[in-house]
């Protein structure tokens, strides 16, 4: 399987840092967002008038030595404390509750749009890669949406009203404050780079680090079985060790960065000091006006770091909102026209009282075709009609593209070329689901949800009554296997059906499918994974549910599709042969070769016992 392209590969500078690709999934948030907003910029004034008390206090209660209003200034400077307070849990509320809602839309809208998408997305991206845009980057933008607003609203207020009110009170002392910013804003500039090139490299890490947990979770039995741990164990070291060192390299510059601030911050204080201190002998300024450009010069600088981290972050994100963005922006290589979902539906939005029922008539009419990122045709000019009813195996060596006619079959892709018909329409006439509910299909490999045998039973139709579930079952000998589970339907199968052996989950597999009772059945080498006497049952069955149904039957053991109306013969991506078991074998052609060799294999296993 392809992974997709490392992030830095891919990566293109968004404008705004992105964030209007944000507005979508914040405007249903708006009334939060601007709530969030106004409360902070009053948290901010709140703030900025704290020093004001101050000046006040000292001027008129210490230096005028009189005790009068006192009381009226403890109730107000309580007011505005209390009000402060009131803001700031009022403005943690609503920002816990955007990244909430937010990280929720965002994860809803990544995981819904991956269900629309081809085979073809799933065969050129890997699951780590696909797990980490879903769980760490919509965090990340999450994060940003909510809690560094917040700080960035509160530090450009408390910074653009902080120089208004210096300004206001004494100019002179203000731009001895201003002298020092050129020198912080620099510093700022040259560290951010840093920053940037430092997160940057993290992040990937951090990608990397996400699916080699995810390799290491799926892979542990093959992991295992190669003793393969120590290899494993030693590259995910490598990973992380290499993280810590860019994450301590990254924290160096952050603690120089944020050293440097604070002596730019000591040397503003130091200016106004001595200027302050100077004027305030002569007269010029009270001393309660020297202790708010104390304040203000000191808490200026403070805003540095929050810009430094916000926009640190901002940047950092930009990555996250880049691969969010371009996941949730592609396209299917399989879609309904808009006229076909105005009429059908789509995925989640069905209009089932125009669905035709479906018969069962399959025809290729020239078709060709060739995967998306492929380079050469695999089926050229084919054409074949199966009537309603007809059972068509399928049989090739390993890798000749046997899935290659179920897959255009199922609409998993469409043909470069001609037409697929379905009951003598073209399969692009009507919605994929409608024809996705029509099918059962089988796989080599079951796969079972989480939860019980009867949960994943329902998936197959969750309207069935536990009359029709427990004749499904029976019809294909589940409920053998079901009877010697301790809870039986209510049984746990495991994380993927893990506390189940093969054969157990493609019985409950094959019964899931019945029960869905599709008008066209596919078998995809149903039986390879099983023992001979679970094959035996799951043949029995078959016999009896392929009868009246459309099926396709890719065959591994060739000796379950004797009687099969019509054997395809696949090498090479190539339709070689064609006809019924005996028409095939008279031919002496590939068809018998593969049943020769194969008898051959078997013949050899047995002696050897």
């Amino acid at each position: 399987m392809n992974t997709a392209p490392a992030p830095h590969e891919t990566m293109k500078r968004l404008p705004w840092f992105g964030i209007p690709c944000l507005v979508p999934f914040l405007k249903p948030f708006r009334k939060q967002l601007a709530a969030m907003i106004l409360l902070n910029i009053a948290g901010s004034m709140f703030d900025m008038m704290r020093p004001l008390f101050q000046r006040y206090a000292i001027d008129h209660f210490i230096e005028g030595r009189t005790s009068d209003t006192v009381w009226y200034f403890f109730a107000l400077y309580l007011a505005v404390v209390g009000m402060q307070t009131v803001s700031n849990i009022l403005s943690f509320i609503f920002c816990f509750f955007m990244e909430m809602n937010v990280l929720k839309s965002l994860r809803d809208r990544a995981f819904t749009h991956l269900q629309t998408l081809s085979f073809a997305f799933f065969n050129r991206n890997s699951v780590g890669y696909l797990h980490s845009r879903i769980m760490s980057d919509t965090e990340r933008i999450a994060t940003l949406s909510s809690w560094h607003i917040m700080e960035s609203v509160w530090t450009i207020i408390y910074f653009i009203g902080t120089t208004i009110i210096m300004l206001v009170i004494n100019w002179k002392i203000a731009l001895l404050v201003f002298l020092v910013m050129p020198v912080a804003t620099a510093l700022f500039v040259m560290f951010q780079k840093i920053f940037v090139k430092v997160n940057h490299g993290i992040r990937e890490l951090n990608s990397k680090i996400t699916s080699d947990f995810n390799e290491g979770i799926i892979g542990a039995k093959t992991i295992k079985t190669l003793a393969a741990a120590d290899k494993i164990c030693g590259d995910f070291e490598h990973d992380t060790m290499e993280m810590r060192r860019m994450s301590i390299i990254g924290m160096r510059f952050r603690s120089l960065f944020g050293a440097t601030i604070s002596f730019a911050a000591t040397t503003a204080f130091a200016l106004v000091l001595w200027r302050g201190g100077r004027l305030s002998q002569e007269g010029v300024i009270e001393i309660g006006t020297l202790a708010v450009f104390l304040s203000y010069a000191f808490g200026l600088m403070e805003p540095f770091h929050w810009i430094s981290n916000a926009i640190t972050e901002l940047i950092a994100a930009q990555v996250n909102i880049e691969r969010f963005t371009r996941l949730v922006s592609t396209e299917s290589d399989v879609v309904d026209s808009p006229e076909v979902i105005a009429r059908y539906g789509d995925t989640f939005h069905p209009r089932r009282e125009n669905w035709e029922p479906l018969k069962g008539d399959i025809e290729f009419r020239d078709v060709s075709f060739r995967y998306p990122d492929g380079d050469r045709l695999v089926l050229e000019h084919f054409n074949l009609k199966v009537p309603r009813g007809m059972n068509i195996a399928i049989v090739g060596e390993t890798g000749a593209g046997k899935s290659t006619l179920v897959n255009l079959v199922c609409r998993f892709f469409e043909p470069t070329s001609g037409q697929m018909l379905i009951d003598g329409r073209d399969a692009r006439e009507r919605s994929q689901l409608w024809l996705h509910s029509n099918i059962g299909y089988v796989l080599q490999t079951p796969h079972l949800f989480s939860g019980s045998v009867l949960e994943n039973l329902k998936y197959g139709n969750p309207d069935a009554t536990m009359e029709e579930i427990e004749l499904a079952v029976k019809r294909v000998s589940a409920d053998k296997v079901i009877a010697r589970m301790e809870h039986g339907l209510d049984s746990q199968v495991g994380e993927c059906g893990d506390l189940l052996s093969t054969g157990e989950k493609q019985l409950i597999s094959f019964a899931r499918a019945i029960l869905a009772n599709p008008a066209i059945l596919i078998l995809d080498e149903a039986t390879s994974s099983v023992d001979t006497l679970t094959e035996a049952m799951i043949q029995q069955a078959i016999a009896e549910v392929i009868r009246g149904r459309t099926s396709f039957v890719i065959a591994h053991r060739l000796s379950t599709i004797r009687s099969a109306d019509l054997i395809l013969v696949v090498h090479d991506g190539k339709i070689i042969e064609q006809g019924t078991h005996d028409e095939l074998m008279a031919a002496h052609g590939e068809y018998r070769q593969l049943c020769t060799r194969q008898y051959e294999n078997r013949f050899s296993d047995t002696s050897t016992l």
